[in-house]
């Protein structure tokens, strides 16, 4: 934001309040001042303002945050510790944010794309609004979330920054305390494993330098602005059905989802209801730790017998013996091509209803 519009503020109000005012930036530089002469001067003690509630510097100024509610990134600063001295930072607090807000309302594009992602502005604004900040809308563009496992973490929100410093182009946007936006310009080229190498590299590279655990979901492709808060969606719905399904991998894809994506979307009602149909002769609760894991070995070898057993380390009888046991117990027979997918996408919903959907 210019800090243009900080100084007219502050050059209006400096006769009426009479006193030495101004605005710092979570730096602790001065970026307006009543005192012309001061602009640019820097102390780093004030930035603890911005982290310490109950830091209150002593060089006889009084000081009020204002910005981002969970993050701040400005302070104004009145001249005295007086009760008026107060009073005085509240008003201009209230008279910066609102014009900071309106700011960014019209010309941030930053903010623009975040509104557009999270479903704060009406699709048929949208066309408008892109035309007036010049926004291309034969770009193709991606939205990736990331996802860290520290809530807080402002360094982290730092590093994508710098790797992505083409601000007209890539838009790095907090989204949640855990959470992370970036929306990518990429080219009418890019193929799914093109944004699984970029999503590896931001995992890779925050786990280098942060020591932090990263997940990555990516949404597919758009054209232009408006999609961006489908692409958006489909990156969240990709951390979610991960988390569900395949909690191990920490880089998910939306074209990657498969039948996880359909079975998240059911009702849990209708879950409960196909597995009472798919287990009548008995639940799949009946079925011990080593016949799950069995079951697991025998479809990751599609449904092949003789490599099943050879993985299992067991004789191919012994294999059978087992399928024939969960043939008795189920009803299913694993060697049958339909009877294994139903039987799979069984696992699948128990699995989703063990995760307790109402929650998510």
């Amino acid at each position: 934001m210019s800090n243009r519009i900080f100084q007219g503020i502050v050059h209006q109000m400096r006769t009426a309040i009479n006193r030495v005012i101004g605005v710092v930036d979570e730096t602790g530089s001065i970026i307006s001042c009543s005192e012309l002469g001061r602009i640019g001067e820097s102390d780093e003690k004030l930035t603890r303002i911005f982290s310490d509630a109950d830091f209150i510097p002593s060089n006889g100024y009084t000081y009020r945050t204002f910005g981002d509610f969970s993050c701040p990134e400005y302070a104004v600063f009145v001249e005295g510790t007086d009760e008026t001295a107060g009073k005085y930072a509240e008003i201009l607090c209230v008279s910066l944010s609102s014009i900071k807000q309106f700011y960014d309302e019209k010309y941030d594009k930053n903010n623009f794309i975040r509104n557009v992602i999270l479903d704060n502005i009406l699709p048929g604004d949208v066309y408008l609004k892109s035309r007036e900040l010049h926004f291309n809308n034969d770009t193709t563009r991606v939205v990736l979330l990331i996802r860290v496992s520290q809530t807080g973490e402002a360094s982290v929100y730092e590093t994508i920054q710098g790797l992505f410093p083409e601000k007209n182009k890539d838009f790095v946007i907090n989204v949640g305390e855990t959470d992370i936006a970036l929306v990518k310009e990429v080219k009418n080229s890019t193929e799914p494993k093109d944004l699984e190498k970029l999503a590896r590299s931001i995992a890779d590279t925050l786990t280098a330098e942060l020591n932090t655990h990263v997940f990555v979901g990516i949404g597919t492709t758009v054209v232009g602005v408006k999609d961006l808060a489908r692409s958006f969606k489909e990156a969240q719905v990709s951390l979610d059905v991960a988390r569900v399904f395949d909690s191990d991998k920490n880089i998910v894809s939306y074209d990657n989802l498969g039948i996880a994506r359909l079975i998240y979307q059911l009702p849990t009602t209708l879950c409960d209801m196909f597995l009472n149909e798919v287990f009548k002769r008995g639940s799949i609760d009946t079925l011990d730790q080593e016949t799950l894991f069995t079951i697991q070995k025998f479809f990751e070898n599609n449904l092949n017998v003789s490599e099943t057993s050879r993985k299992l380390f067991v004789h191919r009888n012994t294999l059978v013996y087992r399928l024939e046991k969960i043939k008795k117990l189920t009803g299913l027979d694993l060697r049958e091509f339909d009877d294994a997918i139903v039987f799979k996408v069984a696992l699948m919903v128990r699995k989703y209803l063990d995760s307790n959907p109402e929650e998510i």
